[in-house]
Order: C-alpha cells, then sequence, then structure tokens
C-alpha cells in the first residue's frame, strides 16, 4: 500500500480532553483517546474512545476530590521516548498492549486499514494491535519541526473496562 492510498485523519476533539469541565459532581467527565487495535480481518485500526467511570477522590491528605479512574492491568514498564526529526517506524506490532501519551512535539501512525492519525502534546492513544495479520500491525513516526517526546506506559495484559467507542458519535474526520 502506497503512502497516497492512506486516509489522513483528524480527530473532532482533542485527545486527552476531559468532556466536561468537572465542576457538575453530578456529571462525572470522561477522556477521549484513540484506541488502534486488530479488525475482524486482522488488520490495525483506530478508533475513537471515551474513558468513562471516573470517580471522586482525595489524593490524600487535605486536598480536594479530584476526578481519577485507576486503570485495571499490570504495568509492566514506564517508557520515555524521543523519536528524532524524521524518524520512521515501518511497518511493527505494538510490543505489549500500552498508552501513549505525547509531551512535546507530534507524531503519527498509520493503521494497516488505512488510516493515519496525527497526535501532539497531551494527546493520548491505546495501542493493542498484537497478533495482527501477517505481524503487519502499523507504521508511526515523528512529525514536524521538533522531535516528539512521549511517555508509554506498557501493560503484561489486556486490561479492561471503562471504555466506550465514540466512533458514531465523533468520528475521526478527513482532513479536508
Amino acid at each position: 500500500m502506497t503512502h497516497e492510498s492512506f486516509h489522513l485523519l483528524k480527530h473532532a476533539r482533542l485527545l486527552g480532553s476531559a468532556s466536561n469541565d468537572g465542576l457538575d459532581f453530578s456529571s462525572a467527565p470522561s477522556i477521549s483517546y484513540m484506541a488502534m487495535r486488530m479488525d475482524q480481518e486482522g488488520l490495525s485500526t483506530a478508533v475513537l474512545c471515551e474513558l468513562e467511570g471516573l470517580s471522586l477522590a482525595s489524593l490524600g491528605g487535605k486536598a480536594s476530590p479530584i476526578w481519577m479512574k485507576q486503570f485495571a492491568g499490570n504495568p509492566i514498564s514506564v517508557w520515555f521516548t524521543v523519536l528524532p526529526i524524521g524518524w520512521v517506524g515501518d511497518w511493527h506490532e505494538s510490543p505489549a498492549p500500552q498508552w501513549v501519551c505525547a509531551i512535546s512535539g507530534h507524531w503519527w501512525i498509520e493503521t494497516a486499514d488505512g488510516k493515519r492519525i496525527e497526535m501532539g502534546p497531551g494527546e493520548i492513544h491505546w495501542g493493542q494491535d498484537q497478533g495482527t495479520k501477517g505481524d503487519r500491525g502499523h507504521r508511526s513516526g515523528q512529525s514536524g519541526p521538533e522531535p516528539c517526546v512521549q511517555l508509554m506506559v506498557r501493560y503484561a495484559n489486556t486490561p479492561t473496562g471503562g471504555e466506550r467507542r465514540i466512533a458514531d458519535n465523533a468520528p475521526l474526520l478527513p482532513v479536508l
């Protein structure tokens, strides 16, 4: 598949943003993120999701409550990475189920079903494309004039619960 056959997509809402201002204690916010998974044909695909189930709790001491959600699962490692300007990771699967958040700079992912998603500072991605057809997975790379600094949290297995796919409500949109 050539680069021209990929559809450049942009999300309707900033990934990693809260659905509301958190001031109404009767309405918990949710957090948007892009999830990369394997589709029914065994190819990687990207869908927009919401992390739900946040509840009010204090960090301790006299700290006022904030909205929090402990993510289930067994984290095995935390990585800080720097994608150099122009870096491209050719076809590969995510080494483990993992959260990736850009701290600075920009990066992109191309999925095997033809989607290309670009993400920047504060935007959240869930990578879970292990076991794809032909171990193809996805491509990823740095974009823009500065290196992309990322925080990655890898898991031993796939955590579940507290998410809702919202592709029908807020689809990934073609960039015009």
